[in-house]
């Protein structure tokens, strides 16, 4: 405990004793309003104070005045005057409208003023502000409700996929809601309208706060008030509706302190503000959103950050980041969600033997399982069950905490500090998918050192000879049977050794890996094992995605082989050029597919199945369908399969189409394909497995690592690209190039990119970060344009003329295709 906090406690046991807390019942013998208390003189109760300080002794509530509401509303009679209104010791609306109205009868706010001042700068006067006028004894008893009875509650209600209003009892999605604020919102918010028209009500507003918020901290961090008194929380309820607290007068001082204060509340408090925050409404959830946004913002672009001065020891910017997540959970449940639909994880069997990780003091680094944010826990919601979140996810992201932000730091504080200091990955909302893949890549880069001196440990004690890398050694015309082979013997006998830099070497080649040869590795994978001959996957030419084919004749080790291949291109920081739905990468990320998922998998079915769901007319007699669907197998056949028992006797009406719907979307895109996608998600998983890419990842964050970017800037691209071989980039034909090149239509640039980086998408960053060579090859001639794909190299010769390098140019990116022009 600091010095000024330990000064703020003894004060209050000093006040305490002196003036006491205004309870004529209290029984507190330390407390001056206790009739057992002793009276002592001011140096007496000052020794006092510091003797129930070191022994942590209890501090009364503050009870300004123990008249009822009753009692105070007949003081606010007609003939009420200005001077009257020191009675007043909390507020109701009733209140303020009648103070507000003698004050503008009198033409003077300072009455108006001091009593604000004087309640929002109390927490027990606040607390008890603006109360429900049928609280009461239920009241009390929901108040007191213990954590466990919320939980048995949460789990005997069914969770639902919903976008309806809520009741009090649930969040607007069907989640069940425990918690019934005693606070009057709708009135609490016509108060604020009133109030923040007045210049003067404002000035007393923020400096109520400054008063009010470091004695709040103090209860909530050393006297536990919220478990004492969960109406504790009324208080930030009522500041929180306050719409002018990002306004440049708060932004200084007084919003900094609140966020401090709010932090520190318990999780169970969190969460009861996340649920009743989801009920409120996009514009409020928004508003509480843009206020927090505003405060990290102001707070950074305010100061200078550096080695020194990290962000993450800004007491404010931390504060307002862990506030911010609580409107981010609120987002999702006051949106639509799907809390069912998960896919079953398999779940490795816990080892009682030490690894060789715990051994040597690493086990922080490298643990084990999933991590799970505690507010996401308490909740029982995740951001992947976010269907449609109330706020874009993208919002939430704060730029100017990314680009001040050193991940390296905030890597480690994130793996091994995390109970010390405080990481931005613990809020991977807060970041884009730039800033989380450097978080990623020093996790990948720091477990392929760690399995190096592993490897190094064991050939020391084993005498044999260290083999610190992934080694692929392949042919290129079975490059399949080899990769499979080799990659299925690893997974076998030492998995960990996944998790090794890759290192391919083609047999009979001289080429060493620094990163080019194992993305044409990569490229040859993929391209023989999406050939449609092999018939792994099916292809959707309106879409251009691949989709697994149910009745494939290929075994599962060749789905475990393309897992593997997407896993060890993230681990590798590789960009695949693989074309899959999204729900693949839900899929992958936990969630089964659902009939939503299929617009984009499979459009036309899904457009038919939402015409099912749209239809009118009579179902039976129209379209005549029944709960038996038929599709059609590799060689053409049609197989017929029953949704349900003896399908083919049950009609589809009105009232079961949904449930028709619903098992048609699961058995395509779960059901027909479980044992591929088993086998292909083992693969994927035995290299990401003890990666934070579940945690720090969205699935369509994920599509981004593995496939890249569809935004394509080419001035970026421009910027960035190096020359060689006597090019320069005031080199005429360099100038002429780069005309040409953005002078090309979308598809153009795309068949461009395929041809020299063997992707049409951009890496993480956008094409800034891909680094391109242009080199001169030889004077003019008739000869195309060339690429070495694994190098992102544009082999150019000097052409004579703009129209002959333009028309040179199209006819290599048109026609070139696989790897014939290399």
């Amino acid at each position: 405990m600091n010095r000024a906090t330990a000064k703020r406690l003894i004060e209050r046991y000093f006040r305490q004793l002196t003036e006491g807390c205004g309870n004529s019942n209290c029984t507190n013998e330390f407390c001056a309003s206790s009739s057992t208390c002793q009276p002592l003189d001011n140096n007496a109760a000052a020794a006092k104070a510091l003797d129930l300080f070191k022994v942590n002794a209890k501090l009364c509530d503050y009870y300004p005045s123990v008249e009822s509401r009753s009692e105070e509303n007949s003081h606010l009679g007609d003939k009420m005057s200005a001077e009257e209104f020191s009675d007043v010791h909390y507020l109701t609306e009733h209140t303020v409208c009648r103070i507000l109205s003698v004050c503008e009868e009198e033409g003077n706010y300072s009455a108006l003023v001091r009593v604000i001042g004087r309640i929002f700068s109390n927490a027990e006067a606040l607390m008890k502000s603006f109360q429900k006028e049928e609280s009461g004894a239920t009241k009390n008893l929901n108040s007191l409700k213990s954590k466990e009875e919320e939980k048995q509650s949460d789990q005997s209600s069914e969770k639902k996929v919903s976008s309806s209003a809520s009741s009090p009892d649930e969040t607007p999605n069907g989640i069940p809601n425990s918690f019934e604020p005693t606070v009057d919102i709708d009135a609490v918010r016509r108060v604020y309208d009133k109030l923040l028209s007045i210049d003067q009500v404002e000035s007393a507003l923020v400096n109520a706060l400054i008063y009010l918020t470091p004695n709040v901290e103090l209860d909530l961090e050393y006297l536990d008030v919220y478990e004492t008194n969960p109406d504790y929380l009324n208080i930030f309820i009522i500041v929180m509706e306050n719409s002018n607290l990002h306004s440049p007068e708060y932004l200084e001082v007084a919003l900094p302190l609140f966020c401090k204060a709010m932090s520190k509340l318990p999780l169970t408090a969190l969460t009861r503000l996340s649920q009743l925050w989801s009920t409120f409404g996009l514009l409020h959830v928004r508003r509480m959103m843009e206020t927090f946004q505003q405060l990290i913002t102001f707070t950074v672009v305010s100061n200078e950050y550096g080695t020194e001065n990290l962000v993450n020891d800004d007491e404010t910017v931390v504060a307002a980041t862990k506030c911010l997540k609580v409107v981010f959970y609120a987002s999702i449940l006051g949106g639509k969600v799907d809390v069912e639909h998960n896919e079953e994880d398999d779940e490795d069997s816990e080892s009682d033997e030490l690894t060789l990780h715990e051994l040597l003091g690493e086990d922080r680094l490298y643990k084990k399982g999933p991590r799970v944010d505690p507010l996401e826990k308490e909740l029982g919601v995740r951001p992947i069950d976010s269907v449609k979140p109330l706020i874009p996810f993208e919002d939430f992201i704060n730029e100017s905490v990314n680009e001040v932000i050193e991940m390296d730091k905030d890597f480690t504080f994130f793996k091994v500090n995390a109970e010390t200091k405080f990481s931005f990955q613990s809020c991977p909302f807060i970041l884009s998918v730039i800033t989380k893949n450097q978080g990623l890549y020093y996790d990948n880069r720091i477990r392929m050192y760690s399995e190096r001196r592993l490897t190094a440990l064991y050939s020391m004690v084993q005498g044999q000879q260290p083999n610190p890398y992934l080694k692929l050694k392949v042919r290129r015309d079975h490059i399949i049977d080899d990769a499979l082979v080799r990659l299925e013997m690893i997974s076998m006998e030492n998995p960990s050794d996944l998790k090794k830099q890759l290192y391919v070497e083609f047999e009979g080649e001289q080429g060493v890996d620094e990163g080019g040869v194992s993305k044409e590795f990569f490229q040859l994978v993929l391209e023989e094992i999406f050939n449609l001959d092999i018939g792994m996957f099916t292809y959707d030419n309106d879409t251009k995605l691949f989709w697994f084919n149910s009745s494939s004749l290929e075994n599962e080790a060749q789905y475990t082989l393309i897992g593997i291949v997407l896993g060890l291109a993230i681990y590798n920081n590789c960009i695949l050029d693989v074309h899959f739905p999204m729900v693949v990468y839900r899929k992958l990320m936990g969630k089964k597919g659902t009939f939503l998922d299929l617009s984009d998998s499979h459009p036309v079915l899904y457009q038919s199945l939402k015409e099912v769901l749209e239809y009118t007319g009579s179902l039976e007699e129209d379209m005549m369908l029944t709960f038996q669907i038929s599709h059609t197998d590799l060689f053409g056949n049609p197989i017929l399969y029953d949704l349900k028992e003896k399908g083919d006797q049950i009609p589809v009406t009105k009232e079961n189409r949904q449930e028709f719907v619903h098992l048609y979307a699961d058995y395509i895109l779960n059901k027909s394909v479980e044992s591929q996608f088993k086998a292909f998600k083992k693969g994927f998983l035995m290299v990401t497995n003890e990666s934070p890419l579940k945690y720090l990842f969205r699935p369509e964050e994920v599509e981004l690592l593995i496939c890249g970017s569809r935004k394509l800037d080419f001035e970026a691209l421009e910027k960035t690209t190096e020359y060689d071989g006597g090019y320069t980039k005031d080199s005429q034909i360099i100038k002429d190039f780069w005309e040409i090149i953005h002078s090309f239509g979308e598809e153009q640039k795309r068949l461009f990119l395929q041809f020299t980086t063997g992707t049409d998408r951009a890496p993480v960053g956008g094409l800034g970060k891909l680094k391109m060579i242009i080199a001169k090859n030889g004077s003019d001639s008739d000869r195309l344009p060339t690429s070495h794909t694994c190098f992102n190299a544009l082999l150019l010769p000097e052409y004579s003329s703009k129209e002959k390098l333009k028309e040179r140019l199209l006819k290599a990116i048109t026609y070139a295709k696989g790897f014939g022009m290399l």
